[in-house]
């Protein structure tokens, strides 16, 4: 069955790998601030661009709502596409300010569906994204889909050729409990995969799935 697949492999990427603590972040504004900045680009980067918020003391709502845009366009820089991504974050804060007053508090009553049609509706806020806050900010249990876990699930026959993002959302949240940690940790561990096994050339002999029926390798 489809959802003894999904649970095999959690259990599998779980007993190889352990808890991945993931998403790092001080608070949960802080990543929702990463959630942007990683938008093509590594996590490395990412955290000197949060490490310059922080110096700069500008690493709330209320300061980067003021900042002008272009100084912190030059803050965020080592997270690439700086000017694009500092007006995708002023975007989603005037968002919150216009909406919610800026307090991410007032979040917390908002139905799930509603607040993550809201946060597509933000320019340069895309499923991912939108996703990313969601689960590992606001914690609400909607699964996270990115590259990684497309590829995984299309080499192990998971997914027909061509799914789509819902397509593939769809796959985890119908055949696992709708829970926060679990999403959280799967996903983290489908990332882990992704970058040190099941990469475009990948290294099926050492992947932890390599003993599945359905692996590759096989």
């Amino acid at each position: 069955m489809l959802s003894d697949q999904v649970k095999q492999i959690y259990n599998l990427l779980y007993k190889r790998s352990g808890p991945q603590k993931w998403w790092p972040g001080d608070t949960p504004f802080e990543v929702i601030v990463g959630a942007v900045l990683t938008q093509n680009t590594n996590w490395t980067n990412v955290e000197k661009a949060i490490a310059n918020l922080k110096k700069a003391k500008v690493l709330s709502p209320e300061k980067l709502h003021t900042i002008k845009v272009d100084k912190l366009a030059r803050l965020i820089r080592p997270a690439g596409y700086y000017n694009i991504k500092a007006g995708r974050l002023k975007n989603l804060i005037d968002w919150l300010f216009e909406n919610y007053a800026g307090k991410l508090t007032a979040l917390k009553t908002v139905a799930t569906d509603f607040l993550r049609g809201e946060l597509l509706s933000v320019n340069g806020v895309g499923p991912e994204t939108a996703d990313s806050i969601l689960l590992y900010a606001l914690e609400r249990p909607v699964f996270v889909v990115d590259a990684y876990t497309a590829r995984i699930c299309s080499r192990h026959h998971l997914i027909d050729d061509g799914a789509d993002y819902h397509q593939i959302q769809e796959l985890f949240e119908s055949n696992l409990p709708a829970d926060v940690q679990l999403f959280n940790e799967y996903h983290a561990l489908l990332v882990h995969l992704g970058k040190d096994f099941c990469k475009p050339k990948p290294k099926c002999q050492t992947c932890p799935l390599n003993k599945l029926p359905h692996h590759p390798f096989q």
